[in-house]
Parts: C-alpha cells; structure tokens; sequence
C-alpha cells in the first residue's frame, strides 16, 4: 500500500509539474493598450511577414491574394498542418483584439489560451515589436472577410496534444538575437517577422531550429531539392555584392542573370513591396553573417 501511495503521489507531482510548466507565458496586456495601430506601417509587416504566401488559396493569383481564408496543407513529419482563416471575418481573426492578435504571433497562444504548433512561426515572430504586430493587424483589418470555417489539422498522437507544446516553447522559444552584427534593422527583418531561417536552417528531431547552421541551408520540406545557404559562404552568397542582392529582393534576378523559382517567387513579391532600405538592410544583414558550409556538408 506504501508502494502505491508513493507511486500515486509521485504521478500527481509530476501531473503538476508538467502542467505548471506547459502554462501560456501571455504577453503582458499593458504593453497592448495604448497602441491603436496604423494600417499604413501594418501592410509593410504584411509584406515582410509573408502573412498571405501561407494564407491565400492555393494557385491565387492577383486581388485573390488578399483573400486570407487558408486551406493550405503543408506536410511535415509530425503530421500535416493546414493554414487557418486569418481573414477579416468573424469565421477568422475579425473578432480578435489587438492583444489577442500579439499575443498569438509573438507568443503563439490562441485567444482561447490554447499553443500554437510552430507550423505557424511565432519562433520567429518572437522578436517582432509589440506595435509592429497591433499595426498588422490594423491592416489585416481592411482586407476583404472570408467566410471559412479551418478545418483540423492531420496529425497523429501525441502530437494532437497541445499542451506539451509548452515544453517545446521552453526549448526553442527565445526572442534574443540570434547573430552579431551591426547591422540592426536587417537583423530584426530578418531573425524576426521576415523568418528567413523557417526555410533556411536546418532542424533537430524536435523540429527546433539548428541555430548553430544558422541560415547555411536546409532539406526542402516538399522533398525535392535543397533550399540553399545564404551565409557568405562559398556554398551560399559569397559572390554576390549588398547591391546583388537588393537588386534580387526587388526584381528576383541573380547576378547571373536568373530568376527566383518555387517558394521564392512568393517572397520576392513580398520583398519587392519594401522600401529599399529595408532591401538594403537584409542585404547588408546577410553578408555581415558568419560564413557557413551548406548544412548538407
């Protein structure tokens, strides 16, 4: 009886732990509330941000673009995730509030307290500013509603079970800098709401960043091919000058006289809606980075 008293106690310890440390770490809502937002700032975190890359139908093309009701599947090996409507309507984020909305990208929590998988790339949007995201979503506002109600996503156990995406967060949320550069506005365009390493650094096995290859390349999750290093490697951007790639975030050419393709498409429609400092700075952000062999080598 000794036995199962202590094995019982034991278990609700650790029942309590784990719940203690999975809890939400919530913004804290006064950073909220003297901010109003302005649309006007909010479409140029819209267009670094990639919001509608994810969220538009697949094969929208033109205004269809901004129609934000999701629908989107993307296949990991945790399972497949599908895009939700991030529209202005209620079937979406309409009625959010501001707070809400920081809360979910910056913290990935739900309005509802629940964590979000980091399909969604709040690991990255960890080191968006406050007002950045209330100015998103002051943007996101005027765009035209979408009635669709988000379908489950495909996943099998135990990833169905959110709470244990708290220890994830635990693990792999950090909303530090990531390089040393001086380079400070294309670092927090780049390490934060424009996500470049989501694609171009490689995983662990916990689907955690590898910020020890930090931007040098990755498998591509559609299966085919590589998504390449963009560290001034040899390997990655080392031939190519601040004004090469500036130049290739506006039009998409390469210095060879190529054009972006697959996935890159999308964010080059996105860069190209930047002002040019902003170009230059992710630019001067980039070749400032430790170079780094591809992450394959």
């Amino acid at each position: 009886m000794r036995l199962r008293n202590k094995a019982f106690f034991a278990a609700l310890l650790g029942g309590a732990a784990f719940w203690f440390l999975t809890t939400p770490d919530n913004l804290d809502p006064t950073l909220v509330a003297a901010l109003t937002g302005d649309p006007a700032r909010g479409a140029q975190v819209f267009a670094i941000g990639g919001c509608a890359s994810c969220h538009y139908a697949k094969g929208a093309k033109d205004d269809a673009r901004l129609l934000l009701g999701g629908g989107q599947e993307f296949a990991t090996d945790f399972g497949t995730f599908i895009a939700p409507n991030i529209s202005s309507d209620e079937s979406g984020i309409g009625g959010w509030t501001g707070y809400e909305f920081a809360n979910a990208v910056i913290r990935g929590i739900s309005p509802s307290g629940q964590h979000y998988y980091p399909a969604f790339p709040f690991s990255s949007y960890a080191q968006m500013t406050v007002a950045d995201a209330v100015d998103l979503k002051a943007y996101m506002d005027t765009l035209p509603p979408v009635r669709q109600v988000n379908a489950n996503h495909e996943l099998p156990l135990p990833f169905r079970l959110r709470r244990g995406l708290g220890l994830w967060k635990m693990l792999f949320l950090d909303d530090g800098n990531i390089a040393e550069t001086t380079e400070i506005r294309g670092q927090y365009l780049v390490e934060g709401p424009g996500h470049c390493a989501e694609c171009h650094s490689p995983r662990n096995a916990l689907g955690g960043t590898n910020t020890n290859r930090w931007l040098a390349g990755a498998p591509n999750p559609k299966g085919k091919g590589r998504i390449p290093n963009i560290t001034p490697h040899a390997d990655g951007i080392a031939d190519w000058s601040i004004e090469d790639l500036a130049y290739y975030f506006e039009t998409g050419f390469t210095p060879e006289f190529d054009t972006a393709g697959s996935t890159m498409v999308a964010v080059i429609e996105n860069l190209s809606q930047l002002p040019a400092p902003d170009r230059l700075a992710i630019a001067r952000y980039l070749k400032s980075l430790p170079p780094l062999p591809d992450a394959a080598k």
